[in-house]
C-alpha cells in the first residue's frame, strides 16, 4: 500500500480515517437554489449523451418545471449549438449569468465564454474540473427543478469532480446496441457505486431506423444488448431511441425544442417526478 497522501478525493483506499464523500461538497451560491441534480454519462463519446441530456431538459421544461443545463463536457461542448444560443454569457459583479433558451431552460457552457466557438480548450483535467465547479459556484441559477449535467465521456477528472462537488440526486447512462458497450457500461455503473450515486437507468440511443416508405423497422447496428446488460447490473432500461432526420435536422438549425417524441417518454417518467 502506497503512502498515505491525505488526499481522499484522488485515493481508491477504505481505509478508516478517509473523508466521507459529502465532505466535498460544494455549496451553490446564495442565488440560486436547485432542487434536484441528474448526471448524464456515457462509457465513450458518440453516442448521443449531449442529445439525450438537451430532450431531458426539454421535456422537464414542457411539464411546468424549471429545467437547466450544466455543460461538462468542457472539451467537446454542443449544448449551445443544439439550443441555437450564440450570445456570449453576461457577468453580474462576481457572478455569471446563464444563456436562456427560447424555452426557458438555463444555460452554462463553456462555448458562451470563448471569443470563438471553434477555439479548441487546450487544457489540463484539474483546470477543466475547476472550471466545472465554478459553473456550479459562480453561476446566478435561481430556482431550478431539474439540473441536468452533461458529462464527458469515461471516469475521468470531471465525473469525479461533479460526483463529489456537486448534490447529484442519480446519474443515467446513454449507449447503443452494440454489445462491445457492455464493458463501458459496466465501468461507468461501478463508478457510480464506487462514490454512491443512484444509477437511474439507460438510454439506449440509435436503438433502430423506421424506414419511412415501408415502416418496417430496421437494427442497423444489430440486435440489441442493452435489456440484457441492464438487468446483469440490476438497472433499468428506460427508453430505446430510434435513428430521426427529424431531431438530426432541428439539431442542426438550433431548433431541438421544436422536436417531439414519445420514445423518451418512459425515460422522463422515471427521472422527472
Amino acid at each position: 500500500m502506497s503512502e498515505c497522501t491525505h488526499d481522499c478525493s484522488s485515493c481508491s483506499q477504505n481505509c478508516s480515517s478517509r473523508t466521507a464523500p459529502s465532505d466535498f461538497l460544494a455549496p451553490a451560491n446564495e442565488m440560486s437554489h436547485i432542487k434536484k441534480v441528474i448526471g448524464v454519462v456515457s462509457g465513450k463519446g458518440g453516442v448521443g449523451k449531449s442529445l439525450v441530456t438537451s430532450m431531458l431538459a426539454v421535456e422537464a421544461q414542457r411539464r411546468n418545471l424549471s429545467a437547466a443545463i450544466l455543460d461538462a463536457d468542457v472539451t467537446g461542448p454542443s449544448i449551445p449549438k443544439a439550443f441555437g444560443i450564440t450570445k456570449k454569457a453576461q457577468s453580474s459583479g462576481d457572478y455569471i449569468l446563464p444563456a436562456i433558451t427560447k424555452s426557458g431552460i438555463k444555460l452554462m457552457s463553456v462555448n458562451l465564454l470563448l471569443e470563438d466557438e471553434t477555439q479548441p480548450v487546450v487544457w489540463r483535467g484539474p483546470v477543466i474540473a475547476g472550471v466545472v465547479k465554478q459553473f456550479w459556484q459562480e453561476v446566478i441559477w435561481e430556482d431550478v427543478d431539474y439540473m441536468f449535467v452533461d458529462m464527458p465521456p469515461g471516469t475521468g477528472d470531471v465525473p469525479l469532480t461533479v460526483f463529489q462537488s456537486l448534490p447529484v440526486d442519480g446519474i443515467v447512462i446513454v449507449t447503443s446496441p452494440q454489445e462491445l458497450v457492455g464493458m463501458i457500461v459496466e465501468k461507468a455503473v461501478n463508478m457510480a457505486k464506487l462514490m454512491n450515486i443512484p444509477v437511474l437507468g439507460i438510454v439506449e440511443n440509435m436503438s433502430y431506423f423506421v424506414c419511412p416508405d415501408c415502416g418496417k423497422k430496421h437494427e442497423i447496428f444489430g440486435e440489441s444488448h442493452t435489456d440484457e446488460i441492464a438487468k446483469k447490473f440490476g438497472v433499468k432500461c428506460l427508453a430505446k431511441l430510434p435513428f430521426d432526420p427529424e431531431l438530426t435536422k432541428l439539431t442542426d438549425k438550433g431548433l431541438i425544442e421544436l422536436y417531439e417524441t414519445r420514445a423518451l417518454e418512459p425515460a422522463a417518467d422515471e427521472i422527472i417526478k
